[in-house]
């Protein structure tokens, strides 16, 4: 009796009015409860109610997410500012406003949905359901929606909405993020990520469609629905066919001795990757049987991210090892990125960091090119691109071969944004790539693609041992043809957003009122650009050639000695990176010497424009 008096009591208590001494939390509280129908969401927040965890609740209740890089991400579980069936709903709501406003065939051309292997049980959320939840929304409004009907690369979901003609797409993924994580990655009718003003857009249109809709938890209809249509093997298929454009050497590649052990790092990679080398002629690589399906948990890795290098690539590496296999290829557990490692003469692995792989594709993308090339080709008209923060290698080949390299503001999204621009002006583009390890060969997708780029360094590694050179060994050639970039790359946690204006601040205004440091320690400063507020000492009129983004910090010092340095804040988390590359000239080979310059300018950076008493420095354990 006392039991069931209790379990009144909990439910007067779950279904009175919310009297927490907070409107705002009372309200959420009560919106949550009425709107949620995901039992084990509903309870988490049920939980928090009886236990009196109103910081808690204020924490997930009274704030939502804002688009970050061309979408959202965050933790799943309960709460409006975390991934979860009622804000995907929300979000989806949103979107389908937003896009009814910007086209009236909206409810021709359809809507693209894609997902990962991401899934969490305490909070009965997968990338899947997600998925689903998607659809059902758009679905429930008549929109014809393409869900792929198993997990695909993120790749898969900018390439479908290209091929389909579809207005826009979305793909369930949190990358290489923690296993908490989830992520709702929104992408346009061109097949590139958005940009502004389209994300603030579709937030306020979430804003203003909170409430779900009648038939927006129908997740039946991706049953049901004759609108509903699976891509797979149409988009497979021709994605597959697509990738024949960057295969140069298939005969030789059928021949080749060399054996590569992949690895999808519990993630969607394997069975795209198996049959992309089977496009190129390969034999199928060796995966690695512990991380070869899909795993939420990703049970074998601290951390899924291949960019943390050796420590995380260990089962790899020692499955190479045992199978006598010399090139070790990882992609990330949604398959957009690309990690690299090659068994050395004495034994050990060179992991390449996204900059070197890049200084490689670079050579490789136009060398495949000139020998290819139609007769009336115009080398002018090439382009490559990388984001600002990333080596300058591209732009030293670029100068000496003659084709176009330009610079994108960080983030795939300014990649795929100014190649659509060139595209629709007659320009080619080859390669483009940011730092980390994202890599696009070919603009068959307009976003990084891991599984494209694992199988042309394949080729790449193919091709250089028939003349018994090594992937490190043609890394040295590049450099020493078109001078070494030594870079390196960390970051400062910051907690308090105060401090990290401060240190901003204090940079604009060096040794004066809106002067910027002339030096830095020693080290003479040529030039400064700073996005935050659309500066550049480089240009005539001082204007920034790249877009100015007011809602992060990021400056950029040129130095007289070749080095090019950037501070910027993380916009997911808590950090100030700093990116520092030495750009020497071909005749400068000592490398040691260039190391110890980029060094002692690195630690002047810090002990000059940084404040490290406030910081917490972390060195990543690969070095960039």
């Amino acid at each position: 009796m006392a039991e069931n008096t209790e379990g009144d009591l909990n439910s007067n208590l779950l279904h009175a009015p919310y009297h927490t001494g907070d409107p705002q939390l009372d309200t959420a509280i009560g919106q949550w409860l009425r709107w949620d129908k995901n039992p084990k969401t509903k309870e988490q927040i049920e939980n928090l109610l009886r236990n009196g965890m109103n910081k808690e609740l204020r924490d997930r209740l009274c704030c939502r997410m804002t688009f970050g890089t061309a979408g959202l991400r965050s933790a799943m579980g309960a709460g409006f500012c975390y991934i979860n069936d009622l804000t995907v709903i929300q979000s989806t709501q949103g979107m389908y406003k937003y896009l009814e406003r910007c086209f009236s065939d909206f409810k021709q051309r359809g809507f693209v949905v894609g997902y990962d292997t991401r899934g969490q049980v305490t909070s009965s959320c997968s990338s899947q359901r997600l998925a689903k939840l998607t659809a059902a929304v758009l679905l429930a409004r008549d929109v014809p929606v393409y869900l792929f009907s198993r997990y695909v690369p993120t790749p898969f979901v900018p390439y479908a909405v290209q091929k389909l003609k579809a207005v826009a797409g979305v793909m369930i993924t949190a990358s290489h993020n923690r296993k908490e994580d989830n992520g709702y990655k929104v992408y346009w009718e061109t097949g590139a990520q958005i940009t502004s003003p389209h994300d603030k857009e579709i937030l306020k249109c979430i804003e203003e469609c909170v409430e779900p809709w009648n038939g927006s938890w129908n997740d039946n209809l991706v049953d049901t629905s004759p609108l509903k249509r699976d891509p797979l093997q149409d988009i497979c298929r021709r994605y597959m066919e697509d990738l024949k454009k960057i295969c140069f050497y298939r005969e030789l590649n059928s021949k080749t001795t060399l054996k590569f052990v992949h690895t999808s790092f519990h993630g969607v990679g394997h069975d795209y990757v198996q049959l992309a080398f089977k496009v190129f002629g390969f034999k199928p690589p060796i995966p690695v049987p512990e991380q070869k399906d899909p795993d939420p948990d990703f049970s074998t890795v601290k951390c899924p991210n291949p960019e943390e290098g050796e420590s995380v690539l260990e089962l790899s590496l020692r499955l190479a090892e045992k199978e006598n296999a010399r090139i070790v290829l990882a992609t990330d557990p949604d398959a957009d990125r690309l990690a690299a490692a090659e068994l050395q003469e004495n034994g050990s692995w060179k992991v390449f960091t996204g900059n070197e792989l890049a200084a490689l594709f670079g050579w490789w993308m136009f060398d495949c090119w000139k020998k290819n090339k139609s007769r009336n080709a115009d080398v002018k008209n090439v382009y490559m691109l990388a984001t600002t923060v990333s080596s300058k290698i591209l732009k030293a080949i670029a100068l000496k071969e003659g084709f176009h390299f330009e610079e994108t503001l960080p983030g795939f999204k300014w990649i795929g944004s100014r190649i659509i621009d060139l595209l629709e002006n007659g320009k080619e583009v080859l390669f483009a790539f940011e730092e980390s390890i994202g890599f696009l060969c070919g603009t068959s997708v307009l976003d990084k693609d891991g599984v494209s780029a694992a199988v042309v360094v394949a080729e790449m590694a193919s091709y250089l041992e028939t003349m018994n050179i090594t992937l490190k060994q043609q890394l040295v050639k590049v450099y020493e043809k078109y001078g070494y970039h030594i870079s390196k790359t960390s970051y400062f946690l910051c907690y308090e957003p105060s401090t990290i204006k401060s240190i901003f601040e204090r940079l604009r205004n060096f040794d004066s009122p809106k002067e910027y440091p002339k030096f830095c320690g020693t080290f003479a400063i040529l030039h400064v650009r700073d996005i935050t507020t659309g500066y550049d000492s480089s240009q005539p009129n001082k204007k920034s050639v790249l877009p100015v983004s007011k809602n992060s910090q990021m400056i950029t010092f040129t130095f007289q000695n070749g080095c090019v340095a950037t501070l910027r804040t993380s916009g997911t988390e808590p950090k100030i990176k700093y990116y520092a590359e030495m750009c020497a000239s071909p005749d400068q080979s000592d490398t040691a010497l260039l190391e110890e310059e980029l060094k002692k300018l690195i630690d002047a950076l810090i002990e000059n424009f940084l404040q490290p008493s406030f910081l917490v420095l972390r060195e990543p354990k690969h070095k960039i």
